[in-house]
């Protein structure tokens, strides 16, 4: 079978930066020149906006994104909600952008807004030309100060928000996170959740809104990022003439003061509704993300909550007695929290589970982390936060909540935070905020003599990064023309001996960034009849250990050489997504050479994998849009078991789950896996001649011991059909449709 390279697809495998400054001279009236960190620049205008210029020459996108300083913690009594209700009415038009959707897709924009405690902010990511710039710069100045927010947009937006709220009702694991964190804070706005109270949500008035929108939507309470590859000089002569015309408002943003007083005993928490899984979880009050000791807490957070080395991964999942946890400790303005939550099938013990958490955290202070989990936990920070400034495209987004903070370079302070804790950090920060006194839980034990934390404020930002020059600028790469023609030019392909056809496209990126996809196509409609989930778990279990690596040691080699690899599994291929570097393309490889041929199909892992799916699909039985969207699936694909396109019900897919074995995976993989029909595709800073050995070595003689014919989707005509599901448990009603179309 003849198969062709889809280059728009390798051209989304690039990217990277050339940061170019200007001198005071060259500004604008004025402007005025700030702080400039690797490759970051700031300016200021007369009004008080701030301006972050991050220029990436080698990416053939622009993103805009701004950020304004309102979030939940800013919302007054009968306002909770309110910031991210501006945040979809912003999207209703402005004057000069009444229909904002339809500009958009005009534009081919990638936009989005997001709401926090902190921060508001939106952005917009496109194909980099000075029309699509000019017309971003004058969207986001526009609805600043002019979007409508009128009483017709909130009437009809108010439905979509309030159907934010009642799904989330639906969540058992977020609805105990809310009445968790709001009883963990008596009195400060970050116990409150963003989506706000359906009272709010339902009665605020426009005029109140409006009055909010006018209060936080200026030029002094914004930062106006612009990455990726435009010129600098014209860019900000452009955001010159788009926004320096906006004038400074007379108002006084007040100072948020409210502070959360020491917690003096442990709190307890009972939720009790409809649902298919149990869930217990706890949090603990910790330090702004300013404050220095964020980092130690980070840290702390990847100990306890890593997959699959993390504390309470191997004290509760691992023993089976929950599914899977997780756990997050945001970097926030004001002294934060740490979440931490394990969700258990319905016929665990909870109790169990609940005391074996409170146990581990309990320990930490006795039973301190050790060198290899400090290590551990500090490469794999250290590799997101390293694969996020790659992107630049993402700077600019993960940014804001820096900004949110007090200073965009406490992003960079952040990641020196990271590289300097030290185990006694880890321990101090431990002993001091792991108390059982700071902790809210479902239960609630009186203690004699309670053992209080003081929770430091945060420090002084301007202080802290008043003279931080940052780290020396990683290797910029090159300027890349994204067209046809040269990428034509620039690629080599080939084919091996097995049948794999490879592309290879050598390109310098920022921070020697190499991105490859490899795809391994197997099976007939025929042989893959009812083996759907055979095939999934099959390829879910690739990277869960080698006869030479475990599944731990796999992860630990992947953060030792701050690279990503994802492996995809769907019913006739599997897919190797791979984020590294140019010095560590060539382990990469090994590493996925040695899973693809030499998985381990350890039946502990296995049984962990499945315990995990099980409840994820047993979770979405009470879900309204998880029965609806299968419902149509399985509508609009009429498809008889005997066919391998049949599509499953939810229950069918939990027994088919239940009955799959570890022989039959095993079977499975000897069965069908081999690179005859397989693609590699690797884009970035690397040597061609190395790379093209590598794949030789593990793809090149790999004969598939299976025939490959894909499994088409041809145009069906449905039978009109209006099906209602009753879940009279649940608040909200989701509505979905589908119309087949054929093919002309």
């Amino acid at each position: 079978m003849q198969k062709h390279f889809n280059f728009p697809i390798i051209v989304g495998l690039l990217a990277f930066l050339l940061p170019i400054s200007m001198s005071s001279q060259d500004l604008p009236p004025g402007i005025t020149k700030g702080a400039s960190v690797e490759g970051i620049t700031e300016y200021q205008l007369k009004n008080g906006l701030k301006v972050l210029l991050f220029p990436d020459p080698s990416k053939p996108t622009i993103t805009v994104n701004i950020t304004y300083m309102v979030g939940s913690r800013h919302e007054g009594y009968g306002e909770t909600g309110m910031a991210h209700l501006l945040e979809h009415l912003v999207f209703k038009g402005t004057p000069r952008h009444p229909n904002i959707p339809q500009e958009l897709t005009e534009h081919g924009a990638r936009p989005n807004g997001t709401t926090w405690y902190d921060r508001t902010n939106y952005f917009e990511t496109f194909n980099a030309t000075e029309e699509n710039l000019k017309w971003a710069l004058d969207l986001e100045a526009d609805r600043m100060i002019n979007s409508y927010i009128a009483k017709k947009d909130l009437d009809s937006e108010f439905s979509v928000v309030r159907n934010e709220f009642e799904s989330g009702e639906n969540d058992p694991s977020g609805v105990l996170m809310e009445r968790v964190l709001s009883t963990a804070y008596l009195w400060h706005n970050y116990g409150n959740s963003t989506i706000g109270a359906r009272a709010d949500i339902e009665n605020v008035p426009i005029e109140r809104l409006q009055a909010f929108y006018r209060k936080y939507y200026q030029p002094d309470n914004a930062i106006l990022t612009v990455t990726g590859k435009f010129d600098p000089a014209k860019t900000l002569k452009l955001i010159d003439g788009y926004y320096s015309s906006i004038p400074r408002p007379e108002r006084k943003l007040e100072i948020t003061y409210t502070k959360e007083p020491t917690q003096d005993g442990e709190r307890v928490v009972t939720l009790k509704r409809t649902g298919d899984v149990q869930v217990v979880s706890c949090s603990y009050h910790t330090a702004p993300g300013s404050h220095k000791d964020y980092a130690a807490i980070a840290v702390i957070d990847e100990i306890i909550s890593n997959e699959p080395s993390g504390r309470l991964y191997k004290s509760l999942v691992e023993s089976k007695k929950a599914s899977y946890i997780w756990s997050f400790a945001p970097s926030l303005k004001e002294s934060g929290f740490i979440y931490i939550n394990a969700t258990l099938r319905k016929e665990d013990n909870l109790e169990e589970a609940r005391n074996i958490m409170m146990a581990t955290l309990d320990s930490l202070k006795i039973n301190q982390p050790t060198k290899e989990e400090l290590e551990r936990a500090k490469g794999r920070l250290l590799k997101q936060w390293e694969l996020g400034f790659n992107a630049s495209d993402r700077v600019g987004m993960n940014i804001s909540e820096y900004i949110a903070q007090g200073d965009w370079r406490l992003y960079f302070l952040y990641r020196d935070g990271i590289e300097k804790v030290t185990l006694e950090d880890v321990v101090t920060a431990a002993a001091k905020y792991f108390k059982p006194s700071n902790r809210t839980t479902g239960i609630f034990i009186p203690e004699e003599k309670p053992d209080r934390v003081e929770v430091p404020s945060a420090p002084d930002v301007a202080t802290l990064v008043g003279t931080y020059k940052g780290k020396e600028l990683i290797a910029q790469g090159e300027e890349f023309d994204p067209s046809f023609e040269n990428i034509g030019k620039r690629t080599t392909t080939g084919k091996e001996k097995s049948g794999m056809e490879y592309a290879l496209l050598p390109k310098q990126n920022r921070g020697d960034a190499v991105n490859a996809n490899i795809t391994l196509r197997y099976g007939t409609p025929a042989s893959l009849v009812g083996k759907s989930t055979i095939a999934q778990l099959t390829a879910s279990m690739l990277d869960k250990g080698t006869a030479t690596m475990s599944r731990q040691a796999i992860e630990d080699k992947l953060d030792a050489i701050k690279a990503r690899v994802s492996v995809f599994g769907g019913q006739s291929n599997v897919t190797f997504n791979i984020e590294t570097t140019q010095q560590n393309l060539d382990q990469v490889l090994d590493l996925v050479g040695d899973m693809t041929h030499q998985p381990s199909f350890s039946q502990e892992e296995f049984e962990k994998l499945k315990n995990q799916q099980i409840a994820g699909m047993e979770e979405q039985l009470s879900d309204p849009g998880s029965l609806a969207n299968n419902r149509i699936n399985v509508i609009t694909n009429p498809y008889p078991k005997s066919d391998a396109r049949y599509v499953m019900t939810l229950k069918e897919e939990i027994d088919a789950l239940k009955a799959v074995t570890l022989d039959d995976v095993k079977k499975f993989y000897k069965e069908n896996y081999g690179a005859s029909e397989a693609t590699a595709v690797i884009v970035g800073d690397f040597d061609k001649e190395k790379a093209h050995q590598k794949l030789t070595k593990y793809f090149g003689n790999w004969k598939s011991p299976s025939k490959y014919v894909r499994i088409t989707d041809p145009y069906m005509e449905i039978k009109p059909v209006d099906e209602n599901i009753n879940t009279p448990d649940k608040a909200n009603a989701m509505f979905f449709a589908s119309l087949p179309l054929a093919d002309k």
